[in-house]
C-alpha cells in the first residue's frame, strides 16, 4: 500500500453500515468505502453547493424549504458539470484498490453516490441556508 493509500485511510472514519454474509460487493464497497468518503469530504460538499447555488443566482437561498430540497435534487441530477465535479471530490479521495474495484461496476456506484449525496445534502439543507 503507498503512502498516499495509508494517508487516505487513516484521514477517514473506519466503516460506516453493516456488512452482512449476503451483502452484495455493491453494498460493501458502499459501506466501506463511499460512506466513509462522503462524510470525510461533508464540509466540501457543502462548500460546493453553496458556490454552485451562488453561481446560479443565489435563488436557491429564498426558496421554501421543500423546493430547496428539491433544487438539490434537481442541481446534482441534471447539471452534468455539477454533478461530475462531486463525483471528482469522492473518487479523488479512492485508495488505488478502491478505484480499480469502483470501475468494474462505476455506473451503478454513481447511481449510489450521488443518491448518498443528494440526502446528505438535504439532510443539511439548514447549513447550507445559515
Amino acid at each position: 500500500m503507498s503512502n498516499r493509500d495509508e494517508g487516505l485511510l487513516s484521514l477517514r472514519p473506519a466503516l460506516l453500515g453493516e456488512i452482512h454474509p449476503q451483502s452484495s460487493a455493491e453494498e460493501i464497497f458502499q459501506n466501506t468505502t463511499i460512506r466513509p468518503v462522503l462524510k470525510f469530504q461533508n464540509d466540501l460538499f457543502i462548500e460546493a453547493f453553496i458556490n454552485y447555488a451562488i453561481k446560479q443566482k443565489g435563488q436557491f437561498f429564498s426558496l421554501a424549504t421543500d423546493k430547496q430540497l428539491s433544487y438539490i435534487e434537481n442541481a446534482i441530477h441534471k447539471d452534468e458539470k455539477f454533478r461530475n465535479a462531486l463525483k471528482g471530490m469522492i473518487i479523488g479521495a479512492f485508495t488505488v484498490s478502491e478505484y480499480r474495484a469502483y470501475i468494474k461496476n462505476s455506473s451503478n456506484l454513481n447511481k449510489r453516490m450521488m443518491n448518498m449525496l443528494i440526502e446528505r445534502l438535504k439532510d443539511q439543507v439548514q447549513l447550507i441556508v445559515q
